[in-house]
């Protein structure tokens, strides 16, 4: 059986570094062997956009840092995370019409659910948390497996 793929990249709470953690998400998953145009690959896009956003915008400068961390296991589960060091787990806000913020965790539950997956909070070592999606792979598993 193959061995399981993972990559991983700490960023600084800054909000350029969402963009750079979505494309660090696209580029790995291409690399695994999904294409950057995939449904999958734009899914887990997203939800790495949304964690690194609440990463960043959430630990109220508490985080110096967050990590990406991404792993495809020899079950052919996707595993996608973004860990930082605030206590404060997320929780549900409620989103006005008229508020530009509010949705993030709504939509990574949904596009977790919509592809199969589930989502988890697990605390860290450290006294923070890493949030972290489950999808099933839609493609060979590590090394080529089917």
């Amino acid at each position: 059986m193959a061995a399981s793929q993972s990559a991983s990249l700490t960023l600084p709470s800054a909000c350029p570094s969402v963009g750079e953690a979505r494309r660090f998400a696209a580029q790995t998953l291409s690399k695994w062997g999904l294409p950057e145009d995939s449904e999958t690959n734009h899914t887990v896009q997203l939800i790495v956009s949304e964690l690194a956003t609440n990463a960043v915008l959430h630990t109220r400068g508490q985080s110096p840092t967050f990590t990406v961390c991404m792993l495809l296991d020899q079950e052919k589960a996707l595993h996608v995370g973004v860990t930082d060091s605030h206590p404060n787990w997320p929780r549900r806000l409620p989103a006005a019409v008229q508020e530009d913020n509010g949705r993030g965790m709504r939509i990574v539950r949904s596009l977790t659910a919509a592809s199969g997956g589930r989502l988890s909070v697990f605390p860290t070592e450290e006294g923070g948390k890493t949030v972290r999606a489950f999808l099933p792979w839609p493609g060979p598993g590590p090394g080529g497996q089917e």
